[in-house]
């Protein structure tokens, strides 16, 4: 298996995020694969680093994709980061996602890590998701 479910998987994670009234509701529309030029909103979440393993067998393709989101603020504590997070892991509890290519087998949280971020006055949480793939 190659490197091509990770832009289908990447845009169908993105759209379920952006359409699940949870995440709705603690950011908004503030979810991003780039952050946007000029000023950033005070709490968004963005779609980060990614590894991907082969996972093909006997029964076909598939891969392994080890997935980061991240949430950030400039809130003076992490009260907002850690629900808004809380949002995005509920979310991506067993979704169900429609890929343009290939199909979700499953998806599982793996690991979080809070942070303080420079001068501490800006706050981080990478949230660590495995997604297994098959294409069709």
């Amino acid at each position: 298996m190659s490197h091509a479910l990770s832009a289908p998987l990447q845009a169908a994670v993105y759209q379920y995020l952006l359409a699940d009234a949870g995440v709705q509701a603690s950011i908004g529309a503030h979810l991003y694969d780039a952050l946007p030029s000029g000023r950033v909103p005070d709490l968004y979440a963005t779609l980060g680093a990614e590894v991907v393993r082969d996972k093909s067998d006997a029964s076909g393709a598939g891969a392994e994709h080890d997935l980061t989101i991240s949430v950030v603020t400039g809130a003076s504590g992490f009260q907002q980061a850690k629900e808004a997070a809380a949002a995005i892991s509920d979310a991506l509890d067993d979704p169900v996602l429609t890929l343009s290519r290939g199909r979700l087998v499953g998806m599982r949280f793996l690991k979080a890590q809070a942070a303080r971020v420079g001068t501490g006055t800006i706050r981080r949480i990478d949230l660590k998701f495995r997604a297994r793939v098959e294409d069709n």
